[in-house]
């Protein structure tokens, strides 16, 4: 490699006289990505002349005679690290030392006498080196050179896995991080890298490499605590976009006790479609096992929706209302219409406070399954009460019908002293369907949606996972369920449904519903031609008729006034699910009505409910920006190479083509850097003083900024007591003596309420530091517990 080609590093200082001989040397921080694993030019096979060339060799600096010999290691199969170094009364290296990864000796380590393993011996004493010494020309010259090894060499084939030639480049880690979003193991990630390229020998590291490099980019973001990585992350998010809206309570301890979060499209996707929330909290997938909270919807697709989600502590009637309370000004105050979550009095406690507006409805289908364990003996020895049941749950039009229904079925299975029925029946109104009519759930009755986001989310979410990866990989899952948003909203302009039969009214819902959606129209529509109708009455403009099923008993009462079109069933599916029942459309049939009355047109459902509001999807492309992040650069060139490379490999001769194009671009790209890095070598000395003046001064003007403002110091993220078998092993009497701990009780503190403070400035401090380090200046929204 060409010594001019590095940066500058003659001015930063090494160990005074260190000696390296005990360490493993040619660690991460000397391995810096080598542009070619060859030597230079000059230096060819000849043994002889060698040594020739490379004494009285120069530098510029200590880092390209390193290069250079790590260079010459990787190219005759040995590792290389630093012997030791000096520097003079100015803290500046005069003299570096070189050597062979198999100079001197293993020292004998006191502590590990009685080890009951050890790792194998590399040290042989060899004496090969390379010794710099500072010119009165600023240059390093190599002064001494020992070529010959006491042992033998790596040959070609294992070259690859020394040490000196492996190195993960910057578009590697990106390519690898991106590999690690998207949920592949390190296994996988390594294997589909060293495909790309060949095979392993050709990728240029070992996995071991990657592991490495995967636990040191997870300990960098931790290195505050979990409170300061999570906090650290939603600054981030708005910071990107300022309409990220986070909240988090903190205990009188100033620990974290709940979270909040929703980014600008789900508060968006709620303004459109918030009019009935799932909510649900049987989710416990993360390393603390707090409860998993997301709150829940359904899109114009019929496709689930996340409105936000949040972590909580516990499952108490003050977390809810906090959840609910802070749920609600992330949305502007819109409360929903209907709300489906399980049956839990803490939770009904709060829904009752925060949302009055809205309809609490209990999870028909958790109903069901407490049936199922409750009143067992019944349950699974008679169909006919499985029966009885689900008609008390789903049928049933009128409230004088369902009395009667749910009191012959206690006769008959002999259930009145049941407590568990009669407990079900105080709260009829919440699960009965009869009782659910008159209430939008745009076709919910339970928490189902829920439950199913819950295996989308174990297949992203893992117990192992700490809270920042936790965030991390959510943000997988709204990708997740956008894309395929976007998938239907494809399909939807590029197809048109067929039609069952053909009908002016069928063509005009196609039109103006969904496809998930006319289907469910289509559905009720082609009923029509099995039900019979007759007039049973008019007053006004009011008709009313009796509408019933062939083969059923049940009949349905429909008013219909002429003049507006007005169409109402007794079956009020309209009103609940949305969409026009297979009755009303009888009686507009008859009434030779073609097209759906605008009226019973919910927006929701339709084509229009998002115009102008699904977000853009084509790549950012890069103009000249000299910030834009690796990442972005990488993913830019490979988007729009890709069509080259699809070319090119369809034939031999353009596939030769194609690479001797690549070999000189790549020729003149380095020739790019090299110009560039040798500009930038000439110039950092002449800015060093006044980049050193400005840092000091931006430093003292954050100090400044951050005494002028009232600081929260966040401690951590609050665990609750281990249950069952202790994560730590139990300590033996001497040792508990040594060491008295107080107890900690874990009785819940006591809380009070406080107005939230909105975008407030908050510090944060490690689990394991002081209040006073590692600070954080962060915004977002902070509610805390005081005594």
């Amino acid at each position: 490699m060409d010594s001019e080609n590095c940066t500058s590093l003659a001015n930063q200082p090494i160990s005074d006289s260190e000696d390296l001989q005990g360490k493993e040397q040619c660690d991460d921080s000397h391995c810096e990505p080598i542009d070619n694993l060859h030597v230079v030019n000059e230096i060819e096979n000849n043994e002889e002349a060698i040594e020739e060339v490379i004494l009285g060799k120069e530098f510029i600096d200590v880092e390209s005679a390193y290069k250079f010999y790590k260079n010459y290691g990787g190219k005759n199969g040995f590792n290389v690290r630093i012997r030791n170094s000096r520097k003079n009364s100015e803290n500046f290296v005069t003299w570096v030392r070189y050597c062979c990864s198999k100079e001197g000796f293993r020292e004998n380590d006191k502590r590990r006498t009685n080890a009951s393993y050890s790792q194998p011996v590399t040290r042989c004493g060899c004496q090969a080196h390379l010794t710099i010494l500072l010119q009165k020309n600023g240059n390093f010259q190599v002064v001494s050179f020992q070529k010959s090894h006491n042992h033998a060499l790596i040959s070609t084939p294992m070259k690859h896995l020394l040490k000196v030639n492996r190195s993960i480049s910057e578009a590697q880690k990106v390519h690898a991080d991106d590999a690690e979003h998207s949920g592949f193991s390190i296994k996988a990630t390594v294997e589909l890298m060293s495909r790309e390229v060949g095979g392993p020998e050709n990728l240029g590291f070992s996995q071991k490499d990657y592991m490495n490099y995967i636990h040191r980019k997870r300990m960098s973001k931790m290195e505050k605590g979990d409170a300061g990585a999570i906090l650290q992350y939603f600054q981030k998010m708005q910071s990107e976009n300022s309409s990220y809206f986070y909240s988090i309570q903190l205990d009188e301890d100033d620990m974290i006790t709940n979270i909040f979060w929703a980014d600008a499209r789900s508060v968006s996707d709620y303004s459109l479609f918030g009019d009935v929330l799932c909510f649900d909290t049987t989710y416990r997938t993360n390393e603390y096992g707090r409860p998993f909270a997301p709150f829940v919807g359904v899109n114009h697709h019929k496709q689930t929706t996340l409105f936000g989600a949040a972590l909580l502590y516990d499952e108490t009637t003050e977390s809810f209302r906090w959840l609910f309370e802070t749920f609600l000004s992330a949305m502007s105050g819109k409360q929903p219409t209907t709300i489906l979550t399980d049956q839990s009095a803490a939770m009904a406690r709060a829904i009752k406070d925060v949302f009055p507006q809205a309809t609490h409805r209990l999870c028909v289908w958790h109903l069901y399954q407490n049936a199922a364990k409750n009143l067992s003996h019944v349950f699974h020895g008679s169909s006919e009460f499985v029966d009885d049941f689900s008609n008390c749950m789903y049928d049933y039009e009128f409230e004088h019908e369902w009395l009667l229904a749910w009191n012959d079925m206690l006769e008959k299975y002999s259930l009145k002293e049941n407590k568990w029925l009669n407990n079900l029946f105080e709260l009829r109104e919440k699960w009965a369907l009869v009782y659910g009519r008159h209430t939008f759930t745009a076709d919910m009755k339970s928490t189902q949606r829920s439950e199913c986001m819950n295996n989308v989310l174990k297949k992203y979410l893992k117990p192992e996972h700490n809270l920042l990866r936790f965030f991390e990989h959510y943000e997988r899952v709204l990708a997740n369920r956008r894309y395929q948003e976007l998938i239907a909203e494809y399909k939807m302009i590029q197809t048109t449904p067929v039609l069952a039969v053909s009908a002016h009214m069928l063509q005009h819902g196609a039109e103006v519903y969904t496809p998930e959606v006319f289907l469910l129209f289509q559905k009720e529509f082609v009923r029509i031609h099995n039900y019979s109708t007759y007039k049973v009455g008019k007053s006004g403009m009011t008709s009313e008729y009796i509408v019933s099923y062939s083969s059923e008993h049940n009949e349905h009462v429909v008013k219909y006034e002429a003049s507006a079109q007005n169409v109402n069933c007794s079956c009020k599916k309209f009103t609940f699910v949305g969409i026009l029942c297979a009755h009303a459309l009888k009686v507009l049939d008859k009434k030779n009505v073609k097209k759906i009355p605008p009226q019973y047109i919910l927006k929701r459902w339709t084509r229009e409910a998002k115009i102008m509001s699904i977000t853009s999807y084509h790549p950012t492309e890069v103009h000249g920006n000299p910030k834009e992040s690796i990442g972005k650069q990488y993913g830019y060139l490979c988007r729009t190479s890709r069509d080259i490379l699809n070319v090119a490999a369809d034939d031999e001769e353009l596939t030769r083509y194609a690479h001797e194009c690549l070999v000189e671009m790549l020729k003149g790209l380095e020739l790019i850097k090299k110009n560039r890095t040798e500009k930038e070598g000439r110039s950092s000395s002449d800015s060093s003083e006044v980049n050193t003046t400005l840092g000091e001064s931006e430093e003292v003007e954050g100090i400044v900024q951050s005494n002028a403002c009232e600081t929260t110091i966040v401690r951590g993220v609050k665990r609750k007591a281990t249950i069952g078998h202790p994560r730590t092993r139990f300590k033996d009497p001497t040792e508990q003596k040594k060491s008295k701990v107080p107890k900690k009780t874990t009785k819940a503190p006591t809380r009070r309420k406080i107005p939230m403070q909105e975008f407030e400035s908050i510090g944060v401090s490690s689990e394991t530091q002081q209040n006073s380090e590692h600070d954080v200046q962060l915004s977002g929204v902070l509610t805390q517990l005081p005594v």
